[in-house]
């Protein structure tokens, strides 16, 4: 099929940063591009070439925008799956296959997915409602600590919680939930695996990811990470493994722990381009954009090494600011040597809401590690 300055569409649900930046590459390689988000002032809206709104989880809107396109992706996990599943009977391409996504959507579903198939994860339990643990624990079958999950949309840190008392409870949604082994880890990894319906599959370098202890967001994502070797192979391994045993077509994000003994568990999986490979933007060969849109379409997948060691600092509401957004001191950061700010296009800001990320390239990581410093202390996302 020719997909370059053609009548091929190709469909994105979510109209996000996500989507904004995949464009950018659909811009690049002249592929018409249709949208699908909720919001009137989402991100993509300027640079889609079509735009439609519509609720993500409404059956009837996703499958009649899915049925104007010759190929669906999506830039959110959190969309109607049974409407996926009808427009893949019909004929329409989604990547990556609603079955993948109908697993991972939920994390009870995805973490026995990871046991049924030999992969490495911490122990859990799992709740039909969030009051049994309580339960569980009175009757001693459920230790504290442990870190509480909503089965269901959680996002972003949000349904996300450590658990190291029964009072941490209260307030918790009463939802299907998964109670998980509170893992003493080193590091937080990451690998991004490319795979093509004809099979062939790409790992991008492992990443490093430190995170905001309050929000639970990532704040750096630092390529490559500062791990021995054979650690990093074993997270490649891994990872490898687990995009082979969902058999997905697209990127997989595989979020993992090293621990304290440099095993490798598996955290959670993004079926999407992600946080942790923003940095391939500028330090890569071939961003993850790009190489989602290479495998999705199965065309030849690029080349994932990088050129350079980069690190991503992510731009969130500073606290205590709601409104019209401002980005004080970004002309500051402009002038530190390898510094490119990314800005999402979200007019309005509020606490710890994403709203853009810097990426900063150096060939010595440590030192791009030590300019990123200088920028998250710089740069305030504010309002006015």
């Amino acid at each position: 099929m020719n997909y370059f300055s053609s009548n091929f569409k190709l469909g994105i649900l979510g109209g996000g940063q996500l989507g904004k930046m995949l464009l950018n590459d659909t811009r690049k390689f002249d592929i018409y591009t249709c949208v699908l988000d909720a919001s009137n002032e989402a991100p993509c809206k300027i640079a889609s070439n079509e735009f439609h709104l519509g609720d993500l989880m409404d059956y009837d809107a996703v499958y009649n925008f899915g049925k104007q396109v010759d190929v669906l992706t999506f830039e959110i996990e959190n969309v109607n799956v049974d409407a996926l599943e009808a427009l893949e009977k019909e004929g329409v391409k989604v990547y990556p296959a609603s079955q993948t996504l109908r697993t991972i959507q939920n994390k009870a579903r995805q973490k026995l997915f990871y046991r049924d198939n030999n992969l490495p994860t911490s122990p859990f339990t799992r709740f039909a409602y969030t009051s049994e643990v309580k339960e569980a624990i009175e009757h001693g079958s459920l230790t504290i600590p442990f870190v509480w999950k909503s089965a269901q949309f959680g996002y972003d840190g949000q349904g996300v919680k450590i658990v190291k008392s029964v009072s941490d409870l209260e307030g918790l949604p009463n939802v299907e939930c998964i109670a998980e082994e509170l893992v003493p880890f080193k590091n937080e990894l990451a690998v991004i695996v490319a795979r093509t319906p004809s099979g062939e599959s790409k790992n991008f370098p492992v990443v490093e990811m430190e995170f905001h202890p309050e929000a639970n967001q990532v704040e750096y994502v630092i390529c490559p990470a500062r791990i021995p070797e054979d650690v990093a192979q074993k997270a490649i391994d891994v990872a490898l493994k687990t995009s082979e045993a969902f058999n997905h077509v697209g990127l997989l994000a595989v979020e993992m722990f090293q621990t304290q003994n440099d095993e490798i568990l598996i955290n959670e999986v993004a079926p999407r381009p992600h946080n942790s490979g923003h940095q391939s933007i500028e330090a890569s060969y071939t961003s993850q954009f790009e190489q989602h849109l290479r495998a999705i379409l199965n065309l030849p997948l690029g080349r994932t090494d990088s050129k350079v060691g980069g690190v991503m600092v992510n731009l969130v509401g500073s606290e205590g600011y709601s409104g019209n957004v401002v980005y004080e001191n970004i002309s500051n950061i402009m002038g530190l040597d390898g510094v490119t700010p990314h800005i999402y296009g979200k007019k309005q800001t509020r606490p710890f809401r994403k709203m853009g990320h810097v990426t900063i390239v150096d060939q010595d990581i440590n030192m791009a590690r030590k300019i990123a410093e200088e920028v998250k202390s710089t740069i305030k996302v504010i309002s006015e």
